[in-house]
């Protein structure tokens, strides 16, 4: 099993560890401490020995910050763990606030005293997050103050090792594309910033840029390490050797200078103190990066990552391989939605039905000759009101068996070679009530509006954000996590810059894979979520049209279940798209079926009767 069920975090000793924290900042004449979410490389997934944030409050979401200071302790949250939050920290000892209402930096203006000193790990904050929380400590007298040594570190007695994930050359036959032809083509934009070398901070960026892969964090692909590329001269790449075997060193030999993570404050020092106008980008790179940079006399010349949009938008080969994977994918969803509806439903619990899920998705990757390589992230796996706590992981201590009456809303995704898949359904366990099958037909409407819309080229995620809300605003309702994030190949199921949110403010561009996932949530009942992948494509030009224009590609192959559905909510344009998407499941679905999986999506994508269309 890729998956574990045990416990996350452990909220019982988050009161000694506060008091630890606190006797460390009095021996430091600091008033507190942040801890964040975040590591070195500013990554959603983190390697064992970095959930600092977890250590020392429980919490084990992928997003959120504490700040310790001598009389009290907050932990910031978004709306996706605001519940989670709750249940996995002492509340005793902590107090919540929102990170999008009341992130740190604004509560910092209205709760720090002038002369209060507030350490930081500038490792673990970037250049852009290093400047707001300063900006706002001196509003209030207060003073940001950089530590050497995390103390964290020093309090964490057992901490894990750092990982030695072996590192695998990633076939030109999946990447599409030579590393050496995107180091090439880098370079130029690297100069064009008016830059001599840049940072990649983003192992993601570092995967993609060399076509390797790895196993240093859960579920994702990654190396940890760090890459400084040049616009002219050689590459250097800053990784463990233990990591490399004979091959993988040989090729990357080939392309960049090896050095060991242990040099890379010291080659910046040097390039910097040369007189290099260093490229950070201040969303992903560290402040220590910044600060070394300064210190040594370099240049910082602030921009974006420069792999990043050229990552996020898959050539050719990416989307064929995001397509197979897709339909591979679709085939297992299949299989296990017959399997949950041929079940007694009342005999299952969530661990059972993640168990089964991971089974069948590495069986039909055996049968079809791609091998399921890992789950791209912890199953959601909600049973009735669990399934209201959106990122919900289940443990042994949490499992709920499925019931009669209730909705089941299962979140998972796979990593395959050819591509990375993330999909969301929500069935009933039983009969659904009205009000359930209402404000799912709702969600189901905003997420066809989203695969319908077509958009000017250059429109960003924000521009479409509430196209996916608008029935649920109609009725007073919404959902606190965005509609849709950038997803990679064979990478990070979660992947920037792209996104559909509020604060999606990157171009939707061609070759960019997003989610799309509008949901509704009813605290301590039940959640509803529908997630299907696109991919953004131009559209094909209207006749006396003045603007080119982009839609979406459904790549996600699964279907809806009719039973949630009422159709007398939906539009003869959504019920249209419906049974289009359906028959196009069946049809590329359905070959690679048999038997009793097949008479089911047979039945799953058959088109509504009558009596069904109410």
């Amino acid at each position: 099993m890729f998956q574990s069920f045990e416990t996350d975090g452990d909220m019982t000793r988050g009161r000694m560890r506060v008091a630890e924290l606190r006797e460390w900042l009095g021996a430091n004449a600091l008033t507190g401490f942040i801890v964040p979410r975040a590591d070195e490389h500013q990554g959603e997934y983190v390697a064992k020995g970095s959930e600092r944030l977890k250590w020392l409050t429980g919490f084990s979401g992928s997003a959120g910050i504490a700040i310790v200071l001598a009389d009290r302790a907050i932990v910031f949250v978004d709306g996706r763990y605001a519940l989670q939050v709750r249940q996995q920290t002492d509340p005793d000892v902590f107090t919540y606030e929102s990170l999008i209402d009341n992130p740190p930096a604004e509560w910092i203006k209205t709760n720090l005293g002038k002369g209060a000193r507030l350490g930081f790990d500038p490792w673990l904050h970037t250049i852009g997050d290093a400047r707001a929380l300063a900006e706002a400590a001196a509003r209030c007298g207060a003073e940001l103050v950089p530590v050497t040594r995390n103390p964290i570190d020093e309090l964490w007695t057992d901490r894990p090792e750092p990982p030695l994930g072996t590192v695998e050359i990633h076939p030109i036959d999946f990447a599409g594309e030579l590393s050496r032809d995107k180091l090439a083509r880098l370079a130029p934009s690297i100069a064009a910033c008016g830059a001599t070398h840049a940072i990649l901070t983003d192992p993601s960026s570092i995967a993609w840029t060399f076509n390797i892969r790895g196993s240093d964090v859960p579920h994702t692909p990654l190396v940890l390490g760090f890459a400084v590329l040049a616009a002219e001269g050689a590459h250097r790449l800053f990784i463990d050797k233990r990591k490399l075997p004979i091959t993988a060193e040989a090729y990357l030999t080939q392309l960049a200078d090896l050095h060991a993570p242990g040099q890379l404050e010291a080659e910046i020092a040097a390039l910097a103190a040369s007189g290099a106008r260093i490229l950070l980008d201040p969303v992903l790179a560290a402040e220590q990066l910044k600060m070394i940079v300064e210190k040594n006399g370099g240049t910082v010349v602030t921009g974006p990552d420069p792999a990043r949009v050229s990552r996020a938008r898959k050539n050719r080969v990416e989307i064929d391989g995001a397509r197979a994977a897709h339909r591979r994918d679709g085939a297992a969803l299949a299989e296990f939605l017959c399997w949950l509806d041929t079940e007694a439903a009342e005999s299952l619990d969530e661990i059972a039905a993640v168990t089964r899920l991971e089974e069948i998705r590495r069986g039909v990757g055996e049968k079809m000759q791609m091998p399921l390589k890992d789950v791209a992230f912890s199953t959601i796996a909600g049973a009735g009101p669990n399934g209201a706590i959106m990122h919900y992981r289940v443990t042994r201590e949490t499992n709920r068996r499925l019931r009669a009456g209730e909705l089941f809303l299962v979140d998972s995704g796979a990593q395959y070679q050819d591509g990375t898949t993330d999909v969301t359904r929500t069935v009933p366990i039983g009969v659904p009530s009205e009000e359930m099958r209402q404000r799912y037909t709702l969600v189901l409407k905003g997420m066809i509006g989203i695969s319908t819309l077509r958009f000017p080229a250059g429109t960003r995620g924000s521009d479409i954000d509430a196209v996916a809300r608008l029935a649920l605003w109609k009725s007073g309702l919404d959902y606190a996590h965005g509609t849709g994030h950038g997803v990679g190949s064979y990478l990070s199921v979660h992947e920037g810059p792209q996104r559909i949110a509020r604060t999606g403010t990157e171009k939707l561009l061609d070759g960019m894979i997003l989610s799309n996932e509008p949901g509704y949530y009813k605290e301590g009942q039940y959640g509803i979520r529908l997630e299907n992948l696109v991919l953004v494509r131009p559209a094909e030009k209207e006749t006396g049209a003045d603007l080119a224009m982009h839609g979406f590609e459904t790549l996600t192959l699964v279907p809806f279940d009719k039973r949630m559905l009422r159709p007398e909510l939906m539009t003869a344009e959504e019920l249209q798209w419906l049974a289009g998407y359906h028959a196009r499941v069946l049809a590329e679905i359905g070959p690679l079926l048999d038997g009793e999986t097949l008479a089911w999506l047979e039945r799953a994508t058959s088109p509504l009767l009558p009596d069904e269309r109410g």
